[in-house]
């Protein structure tokens, strides 16, 4: 079942126009409507790559469906999308939900860090596995991401020490956003700041993300479908099932595309002998 949103903060940055919204389970979800400005299809494309995500275990944010009802949208009168001059009201129903890192009262959340602060992001290997899955998913969009602090363990005894934690968001534009197809280029996911990919030397380092894509389970994608609310994909069935069925046939070719990035213009692997 779907959890409830119970509070409005604010509007959130993006063409999807998502908010900021508190739900009944008492965490913050960065909340993106069914009539969005993008397509209803954007919210499919974040349900679906949240299930390929948790399988791959690429740091990204929990996933839910947010029910937005009639009388919350009335007491909040802010929470509208706005097409040009025009506000237009959001459709009352189940939304997707991506969930926010921690209290945004208390947690910065940073969409930037300079690079002397990259170097001290725990988990920058997560930028090497979310670009296999976007060159899988033909991510249209350039890689998004979210860092916060964090404390950090290092071992198995207690403690830690404080650093930034990547999140990868923003899935909407997987699988050629409201397209459903796969058009390649070889920048296409490529993160802006190169220096996240500084650690590779070879394929070899897109490994287990590589392996894990090959050799990709039927039944997560199965599972992926499962997941969708039907009335996300209502008349839409077959063509979410053709597009599932591409994205599986595409798998053996992720090393191909990872090497074309590295032959392009712009080779983001200074590093790669």
């Amino acid at each position: 079942m779907p959890l409830t949103a119970v509070r409005h903060l604010r509007k959130m940055r993006g063409g999807a126009q998502a908010h900021l919204l508190e739900a009944d389970d008492g965490h913050w979800y960065v909340v993106k409507f069914r009539n969005n400005p993008q397509h209803r299809r954007i919210l499919v494309n974040e349900s679906v790559a949240g299930t390929i995500l948790g399988y791959l275990n690429i740091s990204a944010p929990e996933t839910k469906v947010i029910e937005v009802t009639r009388e919350f949208l009335a007491a909040n009168p802010e929470l509208c999308l706005q097409l040009g001059t025009r506000r237009v009201a959001i459709e009352p129903g189940w939304q997707f939900g991506s969930r926010f890192p921690g209290d945004p009262a208390r947690l910065a959340v940073y969409d930037f860090l300079p690079d002397v602060l990259l170097g001290q992001v725990v988990n920058l290997h997560d930028f090497r596995g979310i670009l296999v899955f976007d060159k899988w998913t033909g991510n249209a969009d350039g890689r998004q991401c979210v860092f916060h602090r964090a404390m950090v363990r290092s071992g198995s005894e207690g403690g830690g020490r404080p650093g930034f934690i990547a999140r990868m968001i923003d899935h909407g534009y997987a699988f050629n956003g409201p397209n459903w197809d796969f058009p390649e280029s070889a920048v296409q996911g490529l993160y802006a700041r190169r220096v996240v990919y500084d650690s590779v030397r070879s394929q070899s380092d897109f490994e287990p993300w590589l392996s894990m894509v090959i050799h990709f389970p039927e039944e997560v994608l199965d599972r992926a479908w499962r997941n969708v609310p039907p009335e996300w994909v209502e008349g839409e069935e077959d063509a979410l099932l053709r597009m599932l069925e591409a994205l599986y046939a595409r798998r053996s070719r992720v090393p191909e595309l990872i090497a074309a990035a590295r032959g392009s213009r712009v080779n983001p692997f200074a590093n790669w002998t």
